[in-house]
């Protein structure tokens, strides 16, 4: 059964993941900026470039997740009390809307992945190259960070989903 617990034990780790989104990103924003300022070779250049970008990605949507997530929790946890109906009509689709939204950010991790992977292999021992070894080995690292990252607040997602599906029928 469906309850209020439900929603709050959702956003609560909605939250929490929020902060490991947060924490990535800063640390590959982080370590872009040692690697651009202070490492200066071809090969950190290279992967400074998708710490920087990936990160800020991460950033920016841990803090946004971060910062909705109780107001969320708490507009969810009344309308279970007092207005049902909104978990159909606002919830519900905004959840399977989340849901959808996961499928295609997997994809997109999962090329990213298999890009950079092949990026780093593909210059592993071509030295000319160092820029392109670095590119590919920092992308593969932070779309699989992403990807494992975004697989555990799916399945927190599907378990939430199925709950608001049980609660309006």
């Amino acid at each position: 059964m469906f309850t209020k617990s439900d929603i709050e034990a959702y956003f609560t780790g909605e939250k929490q993941e929020s902060l490991l989104f947060l924490f990535i990103g800063i640390a590959g924003i982080s370590t872009a900026i040692i690697f651009f300022f202070l490492l200066k070779t071809s090969f950190y250049l290279g992967a400074a470039i998708p710490l920087l970008v990936i990160g800020l990605l991460l950033g920016i949507v841990g803090y946004t997740i971060y910062k909705r997530s109780d107001n969320d929790r708490k507009r969810n946890v009344y309308a279970y009390d007092m207005n049902p109906s909104a978990l159909k009509e606002k919830e519900l689709p905004r959840m399977k809307k989340v849901m959808k939204n996961f499928v295609i950010y997997r994809w997109i991790e999962i090329f990213l992945f298999l890009l950079g992977t092949g990026l780093y292999i593909c210059f592993i021992r071509d030295f000319k190259h160092d820029f392109w070894r670095g590119f590919g080995l920092a992308l593969a690292v932070m779309a699989l960070l992403a990807l494992t990252a975004d697989y555990f607040a799916e399945k927190r997602g599907s378990i939430y989903l199925k709950g608001i599906e049980s609660f309006v029928q």
